[in-house]
């Protein structure tokens, strides 16, 4: 299918790696130029690769929590390609903490996932609208999870800023569809991504030794248990939604959120 999207220009925020990366590797496969955003400098070592396919790859790193970082990174990105089209956010980070019961993580450790996970999607929102607006077309998609939709337990902080996410991106939806900007979400179920391994190193750690799993025992039994596909998801699985999303093909589709998690979560 041909998503018509040669010659767009795809800004993706935690483009180093994971499913960010998978997502600016798809849309220039597209022939879209990119910009990718990091917190790690090894953003540009990623860009190299997306270069192979002939694209103009711009990259910063940038602290979405500084708002006047991104308010600039922003207007490097328009110097560099002239305008923007499509802006997807997947920067994110959970608590390192294992949350069940919820009184296992302190309030005053929710903190840098909220600043980082709602005021850091706050950030790129604000800064990032403006050129949308003024051109009268483009498309965000923020990359939620399942969590944000079912209460998950192993990481509270996490599942109350994906829920955030969700509720912020319907706002915008809404406020934005005047001016021909579509605005989704999507949420991946259980994805191989260093943000997954990291919940279950918080669970191991605070397990008895008797009960603790591997990685990789605790990932099977999980999906087997509420994946009903029964299968990992991909950051690929993941990307080609966000992708199709940001396409004309999707031009109708706004203020939806998107489940890519092998049927863990069922909607009407």
């Amino acid at each position: 299918m041909d998503l018509k999207l040669s010659g767009n220009t795809a800004l993706v925020t935690g483009g180093a790696s994971g499913i960010g990366l998978a997502t600016a590797r798809l849309f220039a496969e597209e022939g879209c130029s990119i910009q990718l955003w990091d917190v790690s400098p090894n953003v540009e070592e990623a860009a190299g690769e997306l270069r192979e396919h002939g694209v103009n790859v711009g990259t910063q790193v940038v602290d979405i929590v500084d708002e006047q970082q991104v308010e600039q990174a922003v207007g490097c990105c328009l110097d560099q390609h002239g305008r923007l089209d499509h802006v997807v956010h997947c920067a994110a980070i959970g608590s390192g903490k294992f949350g069940f019961p919820f009184t296992r993580v302190a309030p005053s450790e929710w903190k840098r996932t909220l600043e980082v996970n709602v005021i850091g999607m706050a950030n790129v929102a604000a800064a990032l609208a403006p050129p949308l607006v003024e051109q009268r077309s483009g498309t965000f998609v923020f990359l939620a999870s399942i969590a944000g939709q079912m209460g998950s337990q192993t990481d509270p902080p996490y599942s109350a800023s994906k829920a955030a996410n969700i509720n912020f991106a319907q706002c915008m939806a809404k406020d934005l569809a005047p001016h021909n900007v579509r605005v989704n979400t999507v949420c991946p179920g259980m994805v191989k991504t260093a943000l997954n391994r990291s919940v279950w190193q918080a669970w191991y750690d605070g397990a008895p030794p008797q009960d603790r799993l591997s990685y990789e025992d605790w990932t099977d039994q999980k999906i087997k248990n509420v994946i009903p596909l029964a299968r990992w998801q991909t950051s690929e699985d993941v990307a080609a939604m966000i992708v199709f999303l940001s396409s004309e093909r999707a031009k109708e589709v706004t203020g939806q959120t998107i489940n890519v998690d092998g049927g863990c979560v069922m909607h009407c």
